[in-house]
């Protein structure tokens, strides 16, 4: 592909009254899309099913990260953003309903439509769509997006560019993309795609924004205040275009939404326990368990809440950069599986109440079944059984550790498989034959106290086996820094699965990504199976062939032996001020991006 692009850009303006002419003559636009069958909600929807269209508007919410922040920008690569920023304070074409596993009703769009094959989407923009400047969007706003995002945006944007064939205006409100593969999630991956405004950049560069240069945006929220690496304050547009939408009634309820930024985890608790955060999201059960005790808690100002999910466990562990020769043979990665107590370290860190991630797709009906491969997954692995590590078709499961704190058993069997793999010892200490001792760094990031407490129990155990391990604790701009130059050995992956998997599937794993700086593919798999699973996910019509590709890609995934999984949870904690209110259905996403604080709003408490 080009620089530029659009390579097809040139036919784009010799096609354009062809495409107009071909858009009269279509069927009219949808209000929705779905990934398979039908949208569940119909046109004259009222509102999101998980959303209270009656909640009142005001108040405010104060939540915390850690680390800091050296940019407001967060769709290019230089610098550090907050990362609620891209979905607080911008919008897209459509947005999605979390009650469903992939759907999309218009939101800067009124309608879209797609060719036979969705081999074309083509969206019309609403008339009254404006940006937080009172300026409208326009046509012109929304292929300049596509195309900046595309050239100087992260590289998470560059995938879905490349897949791009043209792109031109088929009327005053309408535009049509067309793509250059048979990839029917393209359409609605379109349809995310954040818009911003052209005229805001003209004689700027975008790809390196400085810090007061703030992207403007449509949506609810606004930037209206901020110290760099402290807080940042966003505040509801009073005059705010789109607020009788069905998608928006009963959501962005907030005044104020601010974000404060704390050293560590600790310290932001010690926040949210003295009162300067309003909400606090837990994910440790232990925690959960022990340690909201506290006045706030006992005086009942402080509410536990916990929400019931239906998503997938996703992956969250640690991942083995393959780049670096050392974790290059899969034995030396399973070794490092077995060294990793996880039933004493569960045990320590969260007194053991959350069970253990088993594969990428677990707690759903994607993930990998026990066993021998069958079926339409046996069939779908078969031509890659030479080429994948053992396990992919015979069935693959962590190791389990022998109960005790030393773990002799599964320390002996990555001994065996380490010599295999041609290291043995010398003087105490792991070395290959060569002479090269086994040595890496584990890149934590500061305030991450979970992750060094897990990883102080595991060093002890490799060292053990000749391993000396360096654990490297830096700042949140290092941190950021370094994991887009793939400069780690072995560094903390949280990767959020959905119940519609797809093209994110090649940024996550994707052989494509695999070498490029920013890539979201931390391990650098680089495997045809993978590839070609996440091009049959894409690429399915029918559910259970879906079904199939996505328990394939799960056991290639696992067999693969990328990442050292920790733990799950079947509900998320949330601890929240009480005057804070959420509605009562939740969605079968639960606690993601688009419920907290989408949809939650604050109540006046009687005195």
């Amino acid at each position: 592909m080009r620089a530029d692009f659009f390579h097809g850009w040139r036919r784009a303006a010799i096609g354009f009254a062809l495409l107009v002419a071909a858009g009269s003559a279509s069927a009219e636009g949808e209000h929705a899309l779905a990934m398979y069958g039908e949208p569940a909600l119909p046109p004259d929807f009222v509102s999101l099913p998980y959303a209270n269209p009656d909640a009142p508007k005001g108040g405010r919410i104060v939540m915390g990260n850690t680390g800091g922040f050296n940019s407001l920008n967060p769709f290019v690569l230089k610098g550090t953003a907050p990362w609620q920023l891209r979905f607080l304070a911008y919008e897209s074409l459509m947005g999605r309903n979390w009650d469903e596993p992939f759907s999309l009703y218009g939101l800067l769009a009124e309608s879209v439509e797609v060719g036979p094959n969705r081999e074309w989407v083509e969206f019309t923009l609403r008339p009254e769509a404006r940006f937080s400047d009172g300026s409208p969007v326009t046509v012109e706003d929304v292929i300049w997006s596509y195309d900046i995002l595309g050239r100087r945006g992260h590289p998470r944007y560059l995938g879905f560019a490349q897949k791009i064939e043209t792109i031109a205006q088929t009327g005053p409100r309408s535009l049509r993309i067309t793509f250059n593969i048979k990839d029917r999630e393209l359409a609605l991956i379109a349809g995310l795609r954040p818009i911003l405004k052209k005229a805001q950049w003209e004689g700027r560069d975008f790809g390196d924004a400085t810090l007061n240069e703030i992207p403007i945006g449509t949506a609810p929220y606004v930037v209206t205040d901020y110290e760099q690496g402290r807080n940042v304050t966003l505040s509801r547009d009073p005059d705010y275009w789109g607020g009788d939408l069905p998608l928006r009634r009963g959501t962005n309820n907030f005044d104020e939404i601010r974000i404060e930024f704390f050293a560590d985890e600790s310290v932001l608790f010690e926040a949210f326990k003295s009162g300067v955060l309003t909400a606090y999201r837990e994910t440790n059960a232990e925690k959960w368990a022990e340690q909201y005790d506290f006045p706030a808690v006992q005086r009942g100002d402080i509410v536990k809440s916990e929400i019931e999910h239906q998503r997938p466990s996703g992956m969250t562990g640690y991942a083995m950069n393959t780049r670096n020769p050392m974790f290059k043979d899969w034995r030396v990665r399973e070794a490092m599986l077995l060294a990793f107590n996880f039933d004493y370290i569960n045990g320590t860190v969260t007194g053991g109440r959350q069970a253990r991630i088993t594969s990428y797709f677990s707690n759903s009906e994607l993930a990998m079944r026990p066993g021998p491969a069958k079926g339409d997954v046996r069939a779908l692995l078969a031509p890659f059984a030479g080429d994948m590590p053992p396990g992919a078709m015979d069935g693959y499961t962590l190791p389990k550790g022998d109960g005790t704190a030393r773990n002799r058993d599964n320390l002996r069997r990555a001994a065996r498989l380490l010599r295999k793999a041609g290291w043995h010892i010398e003087e105490g200490r792991l070395v290959n034959d060569a002479g090269q001792l086994f040595a890496f760094e584990v890149l934590l990031r500061q305030g991450d106290t979970t992750a060094q407490s897990v990883f102080e129990i595991y060093r002890a155990a490799l060292a053990r086996l000749g391993i000396d391990v360096t654990i490297s604790t830096v700042d949140n701009a290092q941190f950021s820094q370094r994991e887009a130059q793939l400069d780690f050995d072995m560094i903390p992956i949280r990767r959020s699965l959905s119940l519609s998997p797809g093209n994110e599937q090649r940024l996550y794993w994707g052989s494509d990504g695999a070498q490029r700086p920013g890539t979201r593919n931390l391990m650098g798999v680089e495997s045809d199976a993978v590839d070609t699973m996440i091009d049959k996910l894409v690429n399915s019509r029918a559910r259970g062939d879906f079904v199939a590709a996505a328990r394939a890609l799960d056991r290639a995934l696992m067999a693969g032996r990328y990442v050292i999984p920790i733990w799950t949870s079947t509900v998320d904690r949330i601890a929240h001020n009480k005057a804070l209110e959420y509605p009562e259905n939740i969605p079968i996403y639960g606690d993601r991006i688009g419920w907290m604080p989408d949809v939650w709003w604050h109540e006046e408490q009687s005195k």
